[in-house]
């Protein structure tokens, strides 16, 4: 009767990677109990995910070849766009968020176009938008742009407008960090880079106040809702984002916060669920309304029986 924070089913968002092809489900080394998958098995996962009361999905695309501008990113008959529309036909109440980035479809593992050994901000705008439109025309029921290219936002925004998606929102990767928690991330959507980091255009783990100025950056060119990732680490800053703005603030619980429960609890050396449970409650005392996390099936079970 006196607890502060409740965590719901309702706050989670669930990460599927899909890939082309039929009837493929390859378990992710790195991420136990996570596969990348082809459309026909994410379309189960996601009547799975309506079962559990879970929400919302995102999708990551993989897919069969990649170039140096990530073409494969906005082809009307991509993976990610095949995988809205069948979900969208299997599981209608299902809402549908699309990861709006280039590194899964470069060759080069960057998140937009590279010239002289540097990614070119202004030009990848181009990319993301065609991206971002493509997924709109497939169904999807929100776009995430998470490749924290300045200005993506607005582009984004303004070329949803004028084709007629006016109701699309955004959900933002307004303060992303460089961090290590990535990983196994990079295992499953096969997007490391195959040269440098990207510190120069994600932010400094060491930086604080910049959250606030990317996030207010990200809500004047109309952003909807604003994330914070990776989570665990960098509660601070989900605290701070909460309360200095009024947008719902989402935080993404990373592929590396997920494998280093996993890999703890296969060696026995904590108690899986109670931790899970632990960290989701966390992120959600401060201050997230919405939490993408692998862990969203097994928190949903739990919680649908009441976990005390």
């Amino acid at each position: 009767m006196v607890r502060q924070t409740s965590l719901s089913v309702d706050n989670l968002i669930y990460p599927l990677f899909v890939v082309p092809g039929i009837g493929i489900k390859r378990e992710i080394g790195s991420m136990p109990g996570c596969f990348q998958q082809s459309v026909d098995f994410i379309v189960q996962e996601a009547v799975e995910l309506r079962s559990l009361g879970i929400p919302a999905l995102i999708l990551f695309g993989i897919p069969d070849s990649k170039d140096e501008t990530g073409s494969a990113a906005f082809k009307e008959d991509g993976v990610v766009q095949s995988a809205i529309r069948a979900i969208k036909e299997a599981v209608p109440g299902m809402f549908v968020i699309t990861d709006v980035c280039m590194c899964e479809y470069t060759s080069h593992g960057h998140c937009g176009i590279v010239e002289k050994g540097e990614v070119d901000n202004d030009k990848t705008l181009s990319l993301l938008i065609q991206e971002a439109l493509s997924h709109a025309r497939a169904g999807a029921d929100m776009v995430a742009p998470s490749d924290m290219m300045d200005g993506r936002v607005g582009a984004i925004r303004n070329a949803l407008d004028r084709e007629g998606f006016k109701g699309i929102p955004i959900m933002s990767y307004a303060a992303k960090y460089a961090s290590a928690f990535y990983g196994p991330f990079r295992d499953a959507a096969e997007s490391a880079p195959q040269f440098g980091d990207r510190r120069s255009y994600q932010m400094d783990p060491a930086n604080r106040k910049e959250a606030l100025k990317e996030v207010a950056l990200d809500i004047e060119e109309g952003a909807d809702i604003i994330m914070v990732k990776p989570a665990l680490s960098y509660l601070d800053v989900i605290s701070d984002v909460k309360a200095s703005f009024v947008l719902p603030v989402a935080a993404y619980n990373v592929s590396g916060e997920y494998s280093m429960v996993k890999a703890a609890a296969r060696l026995g050396w904590i108690d899986e669920q109670r931790v899970m449970m632990e960290m989701l409650t966390s992120i959600k005392r401060a201050g997230a309304d919405i939490i993408l996390t692998y862990f969203a099936k097994d928190a949903a079970r739990l919680l649908n029986n009441q976990w005390k």
